[in-house]
């Protein structure tokens, strides 16, 4: 099932709206205060079932005096790829302050699916408002962005000093956009901060953003700020801008947090200009959003977590790695066995890593011994936070790149996934699958835990060979097995333990020898230092 996270990003940009007052048989401008509603049917009948059963899932902010209104209240929607998400989008001047939506004037709607925006070029949909006869409502753009999982918090506080003076009566009454730059090189207004009225040098409020809203997860991504004086009207004049990024604002107060704010048009004309005024960073301070699942899992201090670190006998990641590890190390010559951790957010700035070394050591990620790797993998899961999606594509990969070096039979490479999350990648996974099964490597994955693992079984090439993109694999590489289906009922760990090792074993000599025969390897002589070829096991 495809469930991604959107957000919709909406964009008013209406054709002027016009009328006119017989008496004077002239056009006016009618600045409007915009107000966006968004209905959302999740409708399963066929398509010719034409009622919606809409519900009302949000309203936008209010734009004074506007016929361009830009919204900074975005939508966040669960997509799912197999279902028809049908929106409506219905769009009023404000009228009054009640909160009634039946006492403002209506100005038009308009109708799609979710799969429509995202389905477009570059996620971008461009639609008339209708529903007033005879009348030109505007147009509405709608873009859409896949949300990262980041789900941290950042404070900031700003202040200016000597910004242009605007007002010809006073000073200036300054205010700052803030925009995150999106995958196709535009921008997309993600917060304004309150206007400090008649002064050059203001302290803005403190203010608190989601870091996905400000960079979606990525934070060398371009923030641009501009910076306005306001006016009664909504004609708002441009002071100048600058741009910066979340790495750079997480560094905090400093001189790397100064901004100087410039005006390209006054640049370009005055030859002596400097800036319009600076922008200083007073505060920046990032905390973490909890989840009410983040409290009931995924945290290996917790007796229901998978991880439980308990002092009295081993978790189940443990038991695995122990069963299969204990009796493989044999075949191994050096007893070195590199060690990588998936899904999972790293120290110090949180990244999200699919193939992480359990030691920490990007250089050398070899543990020595079993015993070796159990340690790097409890003193991991102090350091790092358990995070999704189960990605196995890269650590496969990262495994295949190795045997693709060793293909003269001298080496032959085994891969232990053990996992308790349903496969997020089986597109990848089955190409990285197709491309390992002409090298010298077998893949063993167990999964513990309750989950459904229907998923794997088709990785499992016992029955039919794993395929991809027209591709067929050369050879059955995969074991699979749930662990749950060995566990002794009268709670006898290394009963369990030789239960496993023995049927996820059971595969490997015909894996290696079906390898060996496709090309034409023969073994080595007696009197050769490596009579049999070294067993690689990454785990």
């Amino acid at each position: 099932m495809f469930h991604w996270r959107i957000v919709a990003f909406i964009i008013f940009f209406f054709t002027v709206y016009k009328c006119w007052q017989e008496r004077y048989n002239v056009f006016y401008y009618i600045n409007c205060n915009y107000i966006m509603m968004l209905s959302v049917s999740n409708q399963r009948e066929p398509d010719s079932v034409m009622e919606y059963r809409n519900k009302r899932f949000g309203r936008t902010e209010v734009i004074d005096n506007t016929l361009n209104p830009d919204f900074v209240r975005k939508f966040v929607l669960d997509y799912f790829f197999e279902e028809k998400q049908n929106l409506r989008f219905d769009v009023y001047n404000v009228d009054s302050r009640s909160s009634n939506i039946s006492k403002h004037s209506f100005l038009g709607q308009t109708f799609c699916t979710l799969g429509e925006i995202i389905g477009s070029s570059g996620s971008r949909l461009e639609r008339v408002l209708s529903g007033i006869p005879g009348k030109k409502c505007g147009n509405i753009i709608f873009t859409a962005e896949e949300l990262s999982n980041c789900r941290d918090i950042a404070t900031m506080q700003l202040c200016a000093n000597k910004l242009d003076k605007k007002d010809f009566f006073g000073k200036s009454d300054p205010f700052l956009v803030f925009y995150r730059s999106n995958e196709d090189g535009t921008f997309t207004i993600c917060h304004k901060t309150e206007v400090i009225k008649n002064t050059l040098n203001p302290v803005w409020q403190p203010f608190t953003i989601p870091v996905r809203a400000l960079c979606n997860g990525d934070y060398d991504r371009t923030v641009k700020v501009d910076v306005y004086d306001w006016d009664r009207d909504g004609s708002h004049d441009f002071i100048g801008e600058f741009t910066t990024s979340y790495r750079e604002l997480s560094r905090g107060q400093s001189q790397f947090n100064v901004y100087e704010v410039l005006n390209p048009k006054k640049k370009g004309r005055k030859k002596k200009y400097v800036n319009s005024g600076t922008v200083t960073l007073l505060s920046f301070k990032v905390e973490s959003e909890y989840t009410f699942v983040d409290f009931i899992r995924g945290n290996p201090s917790q007796p229901t977590s998978l991880h439980y670190m308990n002092p009295y006998q081993l978790n189940a990641y443990a038991m695995a790695l122990k069963a299969v590890g204990e009796i493989i190390q044999d075949y191994d010559s050096d007893k070195l066995f590199p060690a990588y951790g998936f899904g999972a957010k790293l120290p110090p700035d949180g990244k999200i890593s699919h193939a992480f070394p359990l030691n920490s050591d990007c250089e050398n990620a070899n543990c020595v011994g079993i015993e070796g790797v159990l340690e790097a993998y409890y003193d991991c899961l102090r350091k790092v936070q358990l995070y999704g999606p189960t990605n196995f594509a890269p650590v496969i990969n990262q495994v295949a790149q190795c045997a693709s070096e060793v293909t003269d039979g001298s080496q032959y490479f085994v891969l232990l996934i053990i996992t308790d999350g349903v496969i997020s990648d089986m597109v990848q996974t089955r190409e990285a699958v197709v491309t390992a099964a002409s090298l010298p490597m077998s893949v063993i994955i167990v999964g513990v835990g309750p989950a459904e693992f229907d998923a794997m079984e088709e990785l499992d090439g016992d029955e039919v060979r794993v395929s991809s993109r027209g591709r067929v694999a050369e050879r059955d590489i995969v074991q699979f097995v749930p662990f749950r289906d060995y566990i002794d009922r009268s709670g006898n760990q290394v009963l369990s333990m030789a239960r496993l090792a023995k049927d996820v074993l059971a595969e490997i000599p015909d894996q290696l020898l079906s390898f060996m025969k496709s090309r034409g390897i023969e073994p080595r002589p007696a009197l050769c230092p490596s009579p049999t070829p070294q067993i690689n096991v990454h785990l």
